[in-house]
């Protein structure tokens, strides 16, 4: 075959003069001694996107078309045959794990180099879509594994180009650039203090009144039932001030704080509903609940100056205020995937503590997926001694987890979120600290499908057990059909991933896991009232091979097709479940069923039962599901992926971490929401398409007023696919959750209902602006220092050259902007931009919020190119 080489002194100098974004990974296994770049080419190919390896040999050893193949994982989409021969070819293997294997004739000697192109379905534009967590594994003579190695020498080629920046040529979105930021942000105007909203969440009522109290050491004084409040709040004023609050049991007193439970003294006669007045007697939060006392803490915390939370200012001065208030939705919640990449028991107090302050009452702590297992479960430890882990194997049938999302070939590398799960010791504690600041915690077990770890794990047992002997104890919780030929690939291309439910073990699982769960919440002094089954896409194809499932559908005719076998299972499962008293959860599939015609329709039979869809898709199939579903008289959570889906970047700059099947969601996304009018706030197709779903002539279905009841709440999702570690988790959650509380908790906006297109849109302009204002000139400085600062995202600036001017703005106003002209990086010493200056030099444009948190650097050219560093 047809080998490219290059010579090595022309290679070398590639090498070295293109190392931006080298990834440097640590592990415990050794390095190999071999350099890789990967270059996107181009996403305007006609079936998909064209990239290229780049491999360089300095190492002793000569590569040979047998003693090598290089895996890594990479944003999965299907493999397309190169329309040349290539010297080494890319397959998928299963989910987001790859390789690149030699063809016959391979031979790269040390010194040597070569190039191999590869061709893929889909398109990508980010960093995060790069090969992650590339290692190569060596062969002896006879084809057995012989050694395995990090490769630590590699390098992301930069996207530049258009076909490099868009998805394609049906992509609607300007290319990536400091001008199309500048575009983004146009319109929005700083405003000064006396404008911002006092709080967000916005409450029910506010009336401010003349005068100031200042807040002083003091006493905190709370009547029976909640010292635990009086104790989080003389804690968090602790560390505002670092003065220390007292805390007694007893009636009010004069001056200080006091909290209290009086449902009576209410004009909001509803759980989480409180007062809070400020007047020249001292501060005084009634709730009707212990939960409507805490929240009436996080709008007294919200109301303290900026410039205390700065360290600028130490007296507490606030206004004099009542405000009666209570949430719109009782229902709000942030999903937390803890499974495709780990985040410690630390991480997740932090996220709690965020939560609690803008007034979010549930997590849906996603602990079961297709690459981990994440919660110790007594009697089956193969969860999380298999299950908990992700390593190199043979191959995709062996009796474990394989890498995936860039976490390479060791299970216990430095920086390894494939690894690790919560003790049942740290699930309580969980439990416990969500509790205090009313938060439940929603378990959750995702079947039939995205159960990979799960049936791996229990393969494993069941070999364990086989061996031992013991047949009886190794079926018992079994969840694969081994006779199963069934050909599919799921969502994120796995191909063994659904559970044989036909079996009773796969229920015997279940009900074990439910069970261990449930005894977690007792010890934890709870009762578990909410679980989560998951139900998401099962992928085309399962059970339509399997001897199980057919003699099922044999039995039951009433089933028709396999994809039916979905509600058959859920159908069962409820039945068990139910009989422990729980409200049973799940994603919208799990409540469709194919009608007559084959194609997929609301299930009517479990409404009225104490289950609860969440509503992610209302931009493809179904856009009105939701909708229906409410209809249909189910209670439904709304998780508008075109609103509410965190894990979607902010932009499509390559530099902005992030999925996109999407497309783009950013915290105006969030805020701008109509739960009862989701089409006025549905704004553009996954390409950018502006919709207008909001005419009279759309096909969707319309909440009926009297279903109106039926929006149980909304929920927020943060899938981990891309999300490493503590930083990036803050970077895609903050401020996208400010403005998710807004549309949660706040009353109905006056441009929800507004009906005409012009008008509404104008409405949503002025009031972002000032939410915008808020959140970058108040929420900021708050986050910048509770718990020692979170990882909150600082828009970087937008800068567009005009008629020889270059011009900045910034997506938050009251965010600073500081430029140098000297090629230095900009700090909060450098000049402030405030007005168009002359494009004569090169510029490097930075923000800064006021505590100084930077966003990332901008580099404008006099030629007029840009640059983000």
């Amino acid at each position: 075959m047809h080998v490219r080489l290059i010579y090595p002194a022309i290679f070398l100098f590639f090498f070295a003069s293109c190392n931006q974004n080298t990834q440097q990974a640590a592990s415990p296994g050794a390095t190999a001694s071999i350099a890789v770049k990967w270059e996107l080419l181009s996403n305007f190919q006609d079936t998909g996107y064209k990239a290229r390896f780049y491999l360089l040999n300095k190492g002793e050893r000569t590569l040979t078309d047998k003693n090598w193949k290089m895996f890594f994982s990479i944003a999965p989409s299907p493999i397309l045959s190169n329309t040349t021969p290539q010297p080494a070819d890319v397959e998928h293997i299963n989910g987001d794990w790859f390789k690149l294997y030699p063809n016959p004739g391979f031979s790269l000697k040390q010194g040597d180099s070569v190039v191999i192109d590869y061709r893929a379905t889909g398109y990508v534009i980010k960093n995060t879509d790069q090969p992650l967590g590339i290692y190569i594994v060596f062969y002896d003579n006879n084809g057995n594994e012989e050694s395995i190695a990090n490769i630590d020498d590699y390098t992301l080629i930069p996207y530049t180009a258009k076909e490099q920046l868009l998805r394609g040529r049906d992509d609607r979105e300007l290319p990536a650039s400091a001008e199309k930021t500048f575009i983004d942000n146009t319109g929005l105007v700083v405003l000064p203090e006396d404008q911002l909203l006092p709080i967000i969440p916005t409450p029910l009522s506010f009336s401010k009144f003349d005068g100031v109290y200042e807040l002083n050491i003091g006493t905190i004084t709370f009547s029976d039932s909640l010292s635990e409040e009086a104790r989080l709040l003389a804690a968090r004023l602790k560390e505002i001030t670092g003065k220390d609050f007292s805390t007694k049991a007893g009636a009010a007193g004069q001056k200080g704080i006091y909290l209290s439970i009086d449902s009576d003294a209410l004009t909001q006669k509803k759980q989480e509903a409180y007062r809070l007045t400020i007047n020249d007697q001292g501060i005084n939060i009634t709730g009707y609940d212990a939960a409507g006392v805490f929240y009436g803490i996080q709008s007294l915390l919200s109301l303290i100056p900026t410039n205390v939370y700065l360290g600028k200012e130490q007296r507490i001065k606030l206004p004099y205020v009542t405000i009666d208030d209570a949430p719109r939705f009782a229902f709000r919640s942030l999903h937390v995937d803890v499974s495709r990449n780990f985040q410690s028991k630390e991480n997740i107090f932090r996220i709690l503590d965020v939560l609690a302050q803008y007034k979010i009452n549930r997590m849906l702590l996603y602990t079961s997926e297709d690459e981990g297992w994440r919660v110790e479960i007594p009697g089956l430890p193969e969860l999380t001694e298999v299950g908990a882990k992700r390593l190199h194997v043979s191959g995709k049938d062996a009796p474990a987890l394989h890498p995936a999302y860039g976490s390479g070939p060791f299970a216990d590398s430095k920086d390894n979120y494939g690894t690790g799960y919560y003790t049942r010791k740290d699930f309580i504690e969980i439990l416990k600290y969500a509790q205090q600041r009313h938060i439940s915690i929603i378990p959750e077990l995702n079947f039939p499908g995205h159960a990979r770890a799960a049936i791996k794990s229990m393969e494993a047992r069941y070999e364990r057990l086989m061996k031992e002997g013991k047949k009886e104890e190794a079926e018992e919780y079994r969840l694969a059909d081994p006779d199963d030929q069934s050909v599919y690939i799921s969502a994120q291309m796995y191909k063994d991933n659904v559970v044989d439910v036909t079996r009773e073990s796969a229920y015997r699982f279940y009900e074990k896991v439910v069970e261990e769960f449930g005894k977690m919440y007792k010890e934890a002094g709870l009762t578990m009232r909410e679980f989560h089954a998951g139900g998401d896409e099962v992928a085309d194809g399962a059970w339509t091979k399997s001897p199980h499932a057919l003699e099922l559908m044999r039995q039951h005719p009433e089933i028709k097709n396999a994809k039916n076998i979905q509600a058959y299972f859920f159908r069962e499962l409820l039945k068990r479940l139910e009989k422990k008293g729980l409200e049973i959860h799940g994603w919208e599939e799990a409540f469709l069923i194919k009608d007559s015609t084959g194609k997929l329709a609301p299930n009517a039979e479990f409404a009225g039962k104490p289950v609860v869809p969440y509503i992610w898709n209302n931009m493809f199939d179904y856009p009105d599901l939701g909708y229906r579903l409410a209809n249909q008289g189910y209670n439904v959570v709304l998780c508008n992926v075109s609103n509410f889906y965190f894990d979607l970047a902010y932009n499509n700059d390559p530099a902005e971490p992030g999925l996109y099947w999407a497309g783009f969601i950013d915290t105006k996304n969030a805020w701008a929401f109509a739960p009862f009018n989701m089409f006025n706030t549905t704004f553009k197709s996954s390409m950018g398409d502006v919709l207008e779903w909001d005419k009279p002539n759309t096909p969707w279905q319309k909440l009926k007023p009297e279903a109106q009841k039926n929006i149980k709440g909304l929920e927020a999702q943060l899938w981990s696919e891309t999300i490493k570690g503590r930083d990036m988790i803050e970077y895609y959650m903050l401020p996208k959750l400010i403005g998710f509380s807004e549309s949660a908790w706040s009353p109905e906006r006056k441009w929800e209902k507004e009906p005409n297109r012009k008008k509404r849109m104008e409405q949503i302009d002025e009031g972002w602006n000032q939410f915008a204002n808020t959140i970058a000139q108040k929420e900021f400085p708050k986050l910048a220092h509770i718990n020692g600062g979170y990882n909150y995202r600082v828009p970087p600036a937008g800068v567009v050259i005009e008629n020889g001017e270059i011009k900045a703005n910034v997506a938050l106003p009251g965010i600073s902007i500081h430029y140098t002209t000297d090629s230095t990086e900009p700090t909060m010493q450098s000049p402030v931009y405030t007005a168009p200056v002359s494009a004569t030099a090169t510029f490097n444009f930075k923000t800064f919020d006021a505590s100084g948190k930077p966003g990332r650097t901008i580099t404008v050219k006099k030629a007029g190119t840009q640059r983000l560093n």
